[in-house]
């Protein structure tokens, strides 16, 4: 890795003392940051850093981090003090001698630094091919470039910050290969058919993710503009989405017609329009049909194989598509619906792969909601994700899921191996790289936490609690401005939804600000008063600020939801927070039982107590966490 400053030599021309006085304040910023990444200082040369790291994914992240405070550190500066670098990397070959290294991958990485320009990093295809799916920020290749004193002409990709997102949404230069299905209209006689139209929707979805070099947004968010008249170009940008598939259906009796239209959220074109009048026997090839022409129309390399129907069973289909839609509404009326929806399916058809993968995520979804007991996700999840991969085992939905079912049972060394084999499989399952989050931040790995959580919440950039665990971490690592400016976003889309009140309320409690961090929890708990994350953030907020009766008191109010999880979990950080160790280590013995202790249980600051006590390395060992 080569970093330089941008503009130094003129510079010191003008003000050699300032320009001085700039390298120092570079390097005070750098060294911790590149401690961190596992880079070693080969040397510096005036303004420049030569640096050499174990693997091109440490050192593209180190990067990104050295620009991130870079920016955090010029915003308090005045325009003459300010620091503006530049970072070129290479992976190849190079020549040790006395501490010092050469050869041709240095000299590259020196050239291809000056194409990344003010605050920007720059990689050569070498390093690209190491760490793409695997780093959380987008890639954009600026195709191939003849670099001076380097024979054959190489393939350059730039790093797109975050912060540059929007300003390129609203020049209108969003990524085509960004693709969002919005919500397909319900044009049936009967309105009950409106879970045939959502199911259609997330049907495409699954179809599409398939195809290669296409990040395809999740259902969580795109699920967010039904029945809404937003602008292409107003929900490309909330999306970062350059293409939007948009249509409706209609269904009466085994017929079905679907009219789709392909748009260019960047200039409100329409690029492709189609109607398919069939059978309901024909959906399957329907959507195989859609990938292949979205595939054409944004040339993203071919389409990955036929959608398969993993049912002959209409009737066994349409009941499936029902099912989840009411697994996706969440509540306990509805997921017991759906659970018994789905146990009908797969007693028609045990061989229905999708049937089984919903049933397992619907008992999932029970468990973490306090609906059901987390007996349930061995007893139940676990077998039916497990069937669905005997009878699939190319699902990344079933390895995603039972993912998610191994990390809730506290088994995460499995949890993260069949992540990973559902990211493999399918690069688009937003679901996979969250699990992987959660289980790299159990075991305090929270960098690569981090970036897992920013990749799930790329793809599914409109969910709320994905944004707010990114939120939660960020702020353990004491990024609370960065965690303050996403959950106000969130805020614009949502202003009544609580959970971005208790991440707002979160980030100042990091902050020890407990006035503003009071401010956010009155608007969250005003809107849901027997919310449980907000009551246990109230909980914690009077024992940081000498109220220990007023956070008893809270613990009585969680007491009376008469609902275990949430009051075990709660017990945990209030405990915790009043000094109470007994009580917050018999609280942690319970939720070790009930899998719902904190997965930030090692690196919240909150538990620094928790973790100095010898029954501390007690819990660590019964869980099989490292101590």
């Amino acid at each position: 890795m080569f970093t330089d400053m941008v503009g130094y030599t003129a510079l010191g021309q003008r003000n050699e003392s300032l320009s001085l006085a700039l390298v120092e304040e570079q390097r005070k910023l750098i060294r911790p940051i590149l401690a961190r990444h596992h880079g070693r200082e080969v040397k510096t040369i005036g303004d420049a850093f030569l640096v050499e790291f174990p693997s091109s994914l440490d050192a593209v992240r180190c990067a990104y981090d050295i620009q991130r405070a870079t920016r955090e550190f010029n915003i308090s500066m005045s325009e003459d003090k300010r620091v503006h670098l530049r970072v070129g990397i290479h992976l190849g070959d190079v020549v040790e001698s006395s501490g010092d290294i050469s050869g041709d991958a240095v000299n590259v990485a020196s050239r291809i630094e000056s194409l990344a320009g003010d605050g920007g990093v720059c990689l050569t295809r070498q390093v690209y091919d190491q760490v793409q799916n695997k780093f959380e920020l987008p890639l954009e290749g600026l195709g191939s470039r003849q670099l001076k004193n380097v024979a054959a002409p190489m393939q350059v990709f730039k790093m797109v910050m975050p912060w540059t997102e929007g300003k390129m949404a609203e020049q209108g230069t969003l990524n085509r290969a960004r693709l969002a299905v919005l919500p397909l209209a319900n044009m049936s006689s009967d309105p009950n058919d409106g879970y045939f139209a959502d199911g259609m929707t997330e049907e495409l979805i699954s179809a599409l993710s398939r195809l290669p070099g296409l990040g395809v947004i999740s259902r969580t968010s795109v699920m967010q503009y039904k029945n809404q008249t937003k602008r292409a170009q107003e929900i490309g940008r909330e999306l970062g989405a350059g293409t939007l598939l948009e249509g409706s259906v209609r269904k009466a009796g085994n017929r079905v017609r679907i009219a789709l239209q392909l748009i260019d959220a960047n200039t409100d074109n329409h690029l492709w329009a189609e109607n398919y009048d069939r059978n309901l026997d024909d959906v399957f090839a329907i959507q195989s049909d859609v990938a292949s022409r979205v595939s054409a129309s944004l040339k993203s390399g071919g389409f990955a194989g036929r959608v398969q129907a993993d049912t002959d069973d209409m009737g066994a289909y349409t009941i499936y598509l029902r099912a989840m839609q009411l697994s996706h509404e969440n509540t306990e009326s509805s997921l017991k619906e759906a659970v018994a929806l789905l146990r009908d399916v797969v007693s028609r058809d045990p061989s229905f792969v999708r049937a089984r993968v919903g049933l397992a995520l619907s008992y999932v979804r029970m468990a973490n909601s306090g609906y059901a007991e987390f007996t349930t996700l061995e007893d139940i999840a676990e077998v039916e994700a497990r069937k669905a991969i005997s009878l699939d085992p190319s699902s990344a939905e079933a390895h995603a899921v039972l993912a998610g079912t191994l990390q809730f049972l506290d088994r995460f060394d499995e949890s993260v191996s069949e992540a990973k084999k559902a990211i493999e499989l399918n690069p688009n399952t937003s679901e996979a790289y969250f699990t992987l989050g959660f289980d790299h931040g159990t075991i305090a790995q929270l960098d690569e936490s981090i970036a897992l959580f920013r990749k799930a919440l790329e793809l599914d950039p409109l969910s709320v609690q994905k944004a707010r665990v990114l939120s939660l971490v960020l702020g353990i690592k004491g990024r609370t401005e960065e965690a303050r400016t996403m959950m106000s976003k969130m805020r614009q889309l949502y202003p009544e939804n609580p959970t971005v009140y208790l991440a707002l309320g979160e980030s100042y409690l990091f902050d020890r600000d407990y006035g503003k961090a009071q401010q956010m929890l009155d608007r969250g708990l005003s809107i849901n008063p027997a919310e449980p994350l907000g009551l246990r953030d109230q909980g914690v907020l009077y024992a940081l600020t000498g109220r220990p009766e007023e956070a008893r008191t809270v613990l009585r109010k969680l007491e009376g939801l008469q609902r275990e999880t949430p009051l075990v979990y709660s017990q945990i950080f209030i405990y915790a927070a009043l000094g109470e160790l007994d009580e917050a280590f018999k609280a942690l013995s319970r939720a070790s039982v009930t899998h719902v202790w904190p997965f930030t249980i090692k690196t919240h600051p909150l538990f620094e107590e928790l973790r100095n006590d010898p029954r501390f390395g007690e819990f660590c060992k019964k869980m099989g966490l490292p101590n």
